[in-house]
């Protein structure tokens, strides 16, 4: 099998690198606010702030804080998207 790495300088593999490893980072992250008050995703955490099943606080602000890293993963994931292609039409 073909190396993906094998075409691409070492700055270029060390800004997937960084990039990736931001993704995980911010994945496992957003799955520790969410854990602790036992929600799947940001619409079943704010589902149950909303039921009364968990206090507002500080549940309110995991709530933002999942809902803002999973937007943050999204721009990330296109900005990596974006820059896998400018260095795979060489």
């Amino acid at each position: 099998m073909a190396s993906f790495y094998r075409n691409l300088s070492a700055d270029e593999v060390a800004t997937l690198d960084r990039l990736s490893r931001l993704l995980i980072e911010l994945r496992e992250n957003r799955e520790r606010l969410l854990e602790r008050h036992g929600a799947a995703d940001e619409a079943a955490l704010i589902a149950r702030i909303r039921d009364g099943d968990i206090a507002e606080h500080p549940a309110y602000e995991d709530y933002l804080g999942a809902a803002i890293i999973a937007a943050t993963r999204e721009a990330i994931r296109a900005d990596l998207k974006q820059y896998m292609l400018s260095i795979d039409t060489r």
